[in-house]
């Protein structure tokens, strides 16, 4: 497994702001959702995607009503205990407490995430109180390191 600098996750991660919002998409600066993002990420910093994922519509994870997207991230990154998540972590967010975590953002800073969300594009937005009470879980890339 290749060792992979977390400041190098975040700065590819920042070079990704601004791409548009577009629902399945990975294309940096062209178009990306929050699974895109993180998609795009993997590939600049360890390469080929492991698994390509499933088309999906938008109400996928109150349609299955499963942690499809954790278990899916459990398959390929590193769970982490949300008091250790650094920068460079993955977060995934559930918007209510009943339902499955479906949108993700990868760290920046303790403060901080970097994520796309409809109507907008790739931001890095303050991770406040509320962000943080919806953090369901944490992973780390694979090799990453300080």
């Amino acid at each position: 497994m290749a060792v992979v600098q977390r400041q190098r996750i975040v700065a590819v991660a920042r070079s990704w702001i601004g791409t548009p919002y577009r629902h399945q998409a990975s294309l940096k600066g062209v178009g990306a959702d929050c699974l895109g993002l993180i998609r795009g990420v993997w590939r600049e910093v360890i390469g080929p995607e492991p698994e390509a994922p499933p088309a999906y519509a938008r109400d996928w994870a109150e349609a299955g009503g499963r942690e499809a997207f954790a278990e899916a991230a459990a398959r390929h990154l590193e769970p982490v205990d949300a008091t250790a998540m650094r920068a460079g972590d993955v977060i995934l967010i559930r918007w209510r407490p009943h339902l499955p975590a479906k949108h993700a953002g990868i760290l920046t800073g303790p403060d901080a995430f970097l994520h796309a969300y409809e109507g907008a594009a790739v931001v890095e937005s303050p991770l406040g109180p509320w962000w943080r009470r919806h953090v369901a879980h944490v992973f780390a890339f694979p090799g990453a390191t300080d």
